[in-house]
């Protein structure tokens, strides 16, 4: 039976992983959110956010996207390939809703696997 925690493991924690990641990715957008990736060497995948205080005022707000984020990813982090992900919010964010940011990143975990696979045939 798969897991569905989120560990440290599946964490970008230092500047050093984030910039790997930022040196030549593979994109996605959407309408609120920027996704980059880049293939590791691990066995799983990692993410890690961005969500700057220009585009989400108040910490309350930038609290509820991250977490929105993190348990889209927890629940599909198992149909995800070995890949370090970096999610930038965009302008307006705070203005979505809960139930619209799941179905964004819904099409974006889809879409970067899909890039990513592509990448690999190039």
């Amino acid at each position: 039976m798969k897991s569905n925690t989120f560990p440290r493991e599946l964490r970008l924690v230092t500047p050093s992983q984030f910039s790997r990641v930022f040196d030549h990715p593979v994109k996605a957008v959407s309408d609120h959110i920027t996704i980059l990736a880049k293939f590791n060497d691990l066995e799983n995948p990692r993410i890690g956010l961005t969500i700057a205080k220009k585009k989400e005022k108040t910490a309350v707000g930038r609290n509820r996207i991250k977490r929105i984020i993190r348990d889209s990813f927890r629940l599909n982090q198992h149909n995800l390939p070995n890949i370090d992900i970096v999610v930038i919010a965009r302008n307006q964010i705070g203005e979505a809703d809960n139930k619209h940011l799941h179905k964004q990143l819904n099409k974006l975990w889809k879409k970067i696997t899909l890039r990513c696979e592509q990448s690999l045939k190039q």
